[in-house]
């Protein structure tokens, strides 16, 4: 019986991405370089390269946002084929080649090698249409957003605490009204010196215990010298402002992101699944090309949240939590799970089923978000809403 023919290769192109410029490495069919030089990074530059090149060459970066959307834009332009090389995975494969120098050119022939040896280790680049880009730049400014938000929460507590810890102990961060106190009156004694009326007007609306804690909090701690509260009082302010600011800009792009994926079919099935709400909805279909992956295996590995299995022969024998993936994607499916862990439904009962094993709340947690994303998988891949 005669073999199966191997399927021809392509020639391959690497492009080490930079700001300024790119080093392009491009083999040909044969494995020979036909190129090995450094190309600006401009329309017209990028242009004369891929004009050079063979009809149905494969061309791998090793960036896909910033500095890397141009010359992908180009290459699509030049009706080339884009793939990426993640930058961990083209470490690692730089220690296969001779060498431990590291130079644009030598990444990029590892790009190109790599590309050509080992197809598998390449991710695609999805086209996407103008909504999907337009909620994947808002929700970069989004998490931007929460980020400096997070930044300034642990700021101002570490400024609490060193002032007056019991006062800092009551106070919520992420609360608008504690937010309006700080902002307003400053820690601990700045609320002190702007009196109890003051305090508990800005506080209208929290329960009377919150407000008579902090008081009692305040009134009995031992008021540091005049020229820490001097200290302490502006950069407070200043914080819970800066706070406030992005909670709400994040809030406002939240609205925006909703608003361009109303009309997308898999935005919408995705919010029929238990516990999946706009935020995550949005970043599933933002980050997923579900046609990349064949099966809810793969997706679950991607993710971050399935097993790593650890053989050889018969003397080991282990499975753990795999510590790779898109750790932004596994830590939203794990905690979006904490909704549904008194839930009368599936994922509820299945979550009590696995903590009454043994397991404790954060495994429970992982196993949940394990047996949904078989859900979100199918979902996602048939774009029809969630049927119980």
């Amino acid at each position: 019986m005669a073999d199966n023919a191997a399927p021809a290769r392509r020639a391959v192109l690497g492009l080490d991405v930079g700001k300024a410029s790119h080093w392009a490495c491009m083999l040909t069919r044969d494995g020979e370089v036909a190129v090995n030089r450094p190309v600006a990074n401009s329309e017209h530059e990028l242009d004369r390269l891929f004009s050079q090149v063979e009809e149905g060459t494969l061309v791998v970066v090793d960036q896909v946002r910033n500095i890397g959307a141009l010359p992908i834009s180009r290459a699509r332009r030049a009706g080339l084929d884009v793939a990426y090389l993640p930058g961990i995975a083209a470490h690692q494969a730089s220690r296969m080649f001779a060498g431990d120098a590291k130079t644009d050119e030598r990444d990029a022939h590892v790009i190109a090698r790599t590309a050509m040896g080992l197809p598998d280790a390449l991710l695609p680049v999805p086209e996407r249409d103008g909504s999907l880009e337009a909620a994947r730049s808002l929700a970069s400014q989004r998490d931007h957003m929460v980020t400096c938000a997070t930044r300034d929460k642990n700021r101002l507590r570490s400024i609490l605490l060193e002032s007056c810890p019991a006062f800092e102990a009551l106070v919520d961060p992420s609360d608008p009204k504690w937010l309006r106190v700080l902002a307003r009156l400053g820690g601990a004694w700045g609320v002190a010196d702007a009196g109890r009326a003051s305090f508990s007007a800005l506080m209208r609306g929290a329960g009377g215990p919150a407000r008579t804690d902090a008081w009692t909090a305040i009134t009995s701690s031992t008021r540091p010298p005049e020229v820490m509260v001097r200290a302490e009082n502006p950069q407070v302010k200043m914080l819970a402002r800066r706070i406030s600011e992005a909670m709400e800009e994040a809030s406002r792009l939240d609205a925006e992101i909703a608003s361009l994926l109303e009309s997308d079919d898999t935005y919408a099935c995705l919010l029929t699944i238990p516990g999946i709400g706009p935020r995550t909805a949005s970043e599933l279909t933002i980050a997923i090309d579900i046609s990349s992956f064949p099966d809810h295996d793969h997706l679950a590995s991607y993710c971050g949240i399935a097993p790593r299995n650890r053989r050889s022969g018969t003397s080991i024998a282990s499975v753990a939590a795999s510590r790779q993936g898109n750790k932004r994607l596994k830590n939203l499916l794990i905690f979006s799970c904490n909704s549904l862990t008194r839930s009368a439904n599936r994922f509820g009962e299945y979550y009590r089923a696995c903590r009454g094993r043994g397991m404790c709340h954060g495994e429970a947690l992982k196993a949940v978000a394990r047996k949904r994303l078989k859900v979100i998988y199918a979902v996602m891949r048939d774009k029809a809403p969630y049927a119980a």
